[in-house]
């Protein structure tokens, strides 16, 4: 049997490489030259082609590349009854909090503002930030849970919201929809850290928008199908957002013609926030791998009903 990355646009070379490092006897193979179908047992995919999972006839398991499987779980050819996985690694938690700790601090410092000063050669001091505003955290599971307590150490009052109430130390914690407009109204910087579901699709919408306090600003780190575009321009040409700092769009890479490229109050960055690495995840691979050999519980198995 053998495990196939499935991975158009990446290094998988390099893959193949860290994964044998772990196990040499492994056979790994590397899409489009599967061999024989049927002797795939397990994937590795980021952006599979159409079609491509229901040629393998004996899959038992698919695994993301990443922390997120919604692009296995909308694959309309995902087999019944495959088992998926994703990636927990404390570097991908490391480098989101990371990005999103520079996002919170580069808005709160008001760094946008004194670039204009120094495109002016005005020296403005400006009066120091109220440290009473909120970042208000959306998604608290592993990699939101871990951004949310950054924040915190910095000194932040931090708030975070998701679907069932969780009880992390030094956030304030809500939950569902009945407690949304409340987290909403008290968030001065809104980020999105969460899964994308058919629920949470189009959730940074312009209902939300209209819950924060004006001038709020949002940091979307999660998915790109969970904003609204359109919403978020109109938010920020209306005043009700101050800006925006995306890492995720719903069209990959972002075409030339996008208007974000341009507006002077949406930073945009290529989905770099938090990138998996072949050296820190490989052995996790290896070892589901070796699960399903052994008929053992896999690690890291998402519930396909939830989502996540």
């Amino acid at each position: 049997m053998a495990l196939l990355l499935l991975m158009p646009g990446r290094d998988t070379h390099d893959w193949k490489s860290k994964l044998l490092a772990k196990d040499p006897d492994l056979d790994v193979r590397i899409w489009p030259d599967v061999g024989k179908a049927d002797e795939i047992l397990m994937t590795v995919v980021w952006n599979q082609p159409p079609g491509a999972l229901k040629k393998f006839k004996n899959l038992r398991c698919v695994a993301s590349l990443g922390a997120g499987v919604d692009h296995i779980l909308a694959d309309p050819d995902l087999p019944a009854g495959v088992a998926v996985t994703r990636i927990v690694d404390e570097q991908l938690n490391r480098m989101m909090a990371e990005y999103v700790t520079l996002a919170v601090l580069h808005h709160y410092r008001q760094f946008d503002r004194y670039e204009q000063h120094k495109q002016r050669a005005e020296w403005k001091p400006e009066p120091p930030p109220n440290r009473g505003f909120h970042v208000g955290v959306m998604g608290l599971g592993v990699i939101g849970g871990h951004v949310a307590q950054k924040l915190s150490e910095f000194g932040f009052s931090v708030l975070g919201w998701a679907r069932s109430r969780k009880s992390l130390p030094g956030i304030r914690s809500f939950a569902g929809d009945a407690e949304l407009g409340a987290f909403a109204s008290l968030s001065n910087i809104l980020v999105c850290l969460l899964p994308l579901t058919p629920q949470t699709r189009g959730i940074l919408n312009q209902g939300l928008f209209s819950m924060l306090p004006r001038g709020a600003y949002v940091v979307n780190v999660a998915r790109g199908e969970h904003l609204v575009e359109e919403d978020l321009l109109a938010a920020i040409g209306s005043g009700q957002l101050s800006g925006a700092c995306l890492d995720v769009f719903r069209q990959e890479p972002l075409p030339p013609e996008h208007p974000f490229w341009r507006h002077p109050k949406i930073m945009v960055t290529p989905h770099i926030a938090s990138v998996t690495q072949p050296e820190n995840v490989a052995a996790q691979i290896v070892e589901n791998y070796r699960r399903l050999l052994q008929e053992k519980p896999l690690l890291h198995q998402v519930d396909i009903r939830r989502g996540y």
